[in-house]
Parts: C-alpha cells; sequence; structure tokens
C-alpha cells in the first residue's frame, strides 16, 4: 500500500504534539493500514473513530479462529493462551449469555452503591501516605490497592490475598521475565484458588459476583466452573491491572498540567466524570514525552468480505482498533490535542465499544472518579518526588511505581 507522505504508520517516536498532527493526517488520508505483526501476519489498524465503531457493533468479525488456536492472534509479542480462553475471546451466542450473566452483578446500579466503599478505603488509604509522610509511591500505595480492593469485594475474594493477585495478574500477562513453567504454576494455582472459592459460594452463596455466577441461570441451564473461571481470571486482570495504570495516568497527568490541576481543584467531584474520561483518552500524550503509533486493541477475523469506509476487508482478514489514533480523530473529537478536563463530548474508545464494550467500564470508572477526587481533595499540593517506572515484560506495561511528596 503506497502512503502519502506524512502519513506513514506505524510512527514514531515523536513530541505528543507531532503525534496529534500526524494522526491527523493519517485519518484524512485513509480509514485503516495493514500491518505485518511480529507474530500472527498481517492485521488492518483502524483509524477512524466512526469506522472502528462500526466494527465493533459488527457481528461479522468474530475472534472464534483465535479462541480455537486456529490463527494465531496478530500481536508484537506471542499473546499469552490464558487470556484466549476468556469472555472476550467468545462470540455469540455465548458470549452474549456469559455476558449478561455478568452484567446482572456489575450493573451500574451496583457499582453506584459500591462507590461509598470506594471512597471510604481511598481516604483510609490517604491517610496512611499522610501518617508516613515524606516520599511516597503511589502506584503501590495508593493506584493499586484501590481497585484490588474493589473487585475483592465485587468477587467476595479475601483483600488479605491481594499479594497473590498482584503475583497471579503479572503472571497471566507477562511476555517476558517468567519461564512457561513459572506462568503454568501461578495459572494451576490461581485456578485451584478461584475453584475452591466457586464452591464455597454454591454451598454458601453471598452477596458477590462469585455467588451470582455460581448461581446463575440462563433458561434452565447453570454456569459450569469452566464458564465462571475464565469470567472470574479476565476480571481479575483487567480488573485492577489497567484501573490502576488509568489512576496513576490520571494523577501524573494532572499534575504535569498546571492549568487542568488548578481547574480540577476548584471542584474535583463535579468534574471527576469529565476528567475519568480525558485522561482515558489522552492522559498517555500527557504523562509521556514521546508517543508512537502501531497498535490496537484484540484484533477480529471478517467472515465475510465486508466494506468500512471504503475500505474492503476480505473474508478471512484480521482487523484491529487502534484506540489512540480513534481517540485523536480530529472528525470525533474536537481539537484533539488539547488536554481538557471539561470536555463533555469525548468519543474515545479506550473501553471499547459495541458488543465486547469493556464488561468492568462502570467499576474502572468509578474508582478513577474516586481516585482523583479523593487525593486532591485530600493532598491538593501533591507533587511529583522522581519519575514513573514501567513494566515492559508484562502485555499491559503498566506504570509500576510513581513517588509523590507534598
Amino acid at each position: 500500500m503506497t502512503t502519502t507522505p506524512g502519513t506513514e504508520y506505524p510512527f514514531g517516536p515523536v513530541t505528543p504534539s507531532e503525534g496529534v498532527a500526524h494522526i491527523g493526517r493519517l485519518v484524512a488520508d485513509r480509514p485503516m493500514t495493514k500491518m505485518t505483526m511480529p507474530y500472527g501476519g498481517d492485521v488492518w489498524l483502524v483509524h477512524r473513530n466512526a469506522a472502528a465503531r462500526k466494527i465493533l457493533s459488527d457481528r461479522r468479525f468474530v475472534r472464534e479462529p483465535f479462541r480455537t488456536g486456529e490463527r494465531v492472534v496478530p500481536f508484537f509479542v506471542p499473546f499469552p493462551d490464558f487470556l484466549r480462553g476468556t469472555l472476550q475471546f467468545e462470540d455469540p451466542p455465548q458470549h452474549t449469555k456469559l455476558r449478561k450473566l455478568v452484567q446482572k452483578a456489575i450493573s451500574p446500579k451496583r457499582v453506584r452503591e459500591m462507590r461509598d466503599s470506594a471512597v471510604a478505603f481511598a481516604n483510609e488509604l490517604i491517610d496512611g501516605m499522610i501518617a508516613r509522610g515524606g516520599v511516597r509511591d503511589l502506584v503501590t500505595e495508593y493506584s493499586l490497592a484501590l481497585p484490588i480492593e474493589m473487585l475483592s469485594s465485587l468477587l467476595g475474594v479475601p483483600s488479605s490475598d491481594r499479594e497473590k493477585f498482584e503475583r497471579w495478574s503479572s503472571s497471566t500477562l507477562a511476555v517476558a521475565g517468567k519461564t512457561e513453567a513459572e506462568v503454568a504454576a501461578d495459572m494451576a494455582e490461581l485456578a485451584g484458588y478461584m475453584s475452591d472459592l466457586i464452591a464455597k459460594r454454591r454451598a454458601e452463596p453471598r452477596d458477590d459476583l462469585l455467588s451470582s455466577l455460581a448461581h446463575a441461570r440462563d433458561r434452565d441451564e447453570t454456569l459450569t466452573d469452566a464458564e465462571i473461571l475464565p469470567i472470574a481470571f479476565i476480571l481479575i486482570v483487567g480488573g485492577f491491572d489497567n484501573t490502576a495504570t488509568f489512576l496513576s495516568t490520571g494523577v501524573l497527568s494532572l499534575l504535569r498540567s498546571d492549568d487542568q490541576r488548578a481547574v480540577f481543584l476548584t471542584d474535583p467531584d463535579g468534574l471527576a466524570p469529565t476528567t475519568a474520561e480525558e485522561v482515558l483518552r489522552h492522559g498517555g500524550f500527557v504523562i509521556a514525552p514521546m508517543v508512537g503509533g502501531g497498535g490496537g486493541l484484540v484484533p477480529f477475523v471478517a467472515t465475510e468480505d465486508v466494506e468500512i469506509d471504503g475500505q474492503l476487508i476480505a473474508k478471512g482478514e484480521a482487523v484491529s482498533i487502534d484506540m489512540v489514533t480513534a481517540g485523536h480523530d480530529p472528525t470525533a473529537v474536537a481539537d484533539p490535542g488539547r488536554f481538557d478536563i471539561t470536555r463533555t463530548d469525548n468519543a474515545h474508545l479506550t473501553l471499547s465499544h459495541g458488543l465486547h464494550h469493556c464488561l468492568g467500564a462502570p467499576l474502572a470508572r468509578m474508582e478513577l472518579q474516586v481516585g482523583l477526587a479523593e487525593l486532591f481533595k485530600r493532598i491538593p499540593d501533591l507533587k511529583l518526588a522522581g519519575e514513573p517506572v514501567f513494566d515492559r515484560t508484562v502485555l499491559t506495561q503498566p506504570m509500576t511505581s510513581l513517588p509523590v511528596t507534598w
């Protein structure tokens, strides 16, 4: 494929402002680009926001060939086998059945009910940081602890097992630094732990997600352990690893934006919802000295020839959504290079869209809003005490350390 000069893809590393300008030219030039990945071969990477939304809502794009192992997932690293067995790789009707049952237990109403406990726990964590004083690590003492506590409460898992969760999560997403045997041992341990907990909830149900799943019925069918475990796994992994990094990114982006932090401090509770969305869309550009483009969400396979925005995606071809370019598409987001925490019309796709919209999105949003508002209400003079650290050996490349003081 020939490209117009200045619209190369992948691109970078470039400064964030250059990245936004490059995305603008790229989106104007074409809706998607075909890339050859290091693993799994070719995949279309979709740049335009409207085209991305169409694909994410179109049942002609499926993930079954990846789930069954018939196809290798086109990606930068070998895709963890564990993830291919989770809900995000299911297609309708199985996906619809499982998703419906989970949504009952993680509904917006349930998340609203959890908000008070999230506020209380956030303040408990802040109390601890203030009492210890000096330079604190926001990731371990706050950003990671808050979502793990909320997830433990939702699932019905003792929060005393938090350290095990952290180890299991990093192992399931590991792309380097761990042997296959170590990953397999951690996964077996996690499966055994969750199976035991599911059995306990079948015998003695509580008001938690595992109890709901253990007793869920779809018509006359109950869910089997084999169906419940992958749901629990993806919630454990996605439920705190990503949310913790969103929260750390949000804090860091406000600390690096004096004007937006000043705005946020005028009304943290009122501005938390729009701030959270802008962090999800643009936070990565605020915290990074250099950015690049060339990656996407979990791919799909076209079950027939489909034309999207004038581009034919042939039957059998893989397609993935580049949420970074879609979130900076100037036809969908006004002035996409501006970090604006008051932005109300925010068309980002960081939590996906349509059939595969993130199941935990209501919980992640609530935790991000609460985490930002409570921290800056309690410590308005928070400031950086060093540079953030990221773990590049894990698929999600989470922020693992953020030194702060006040």
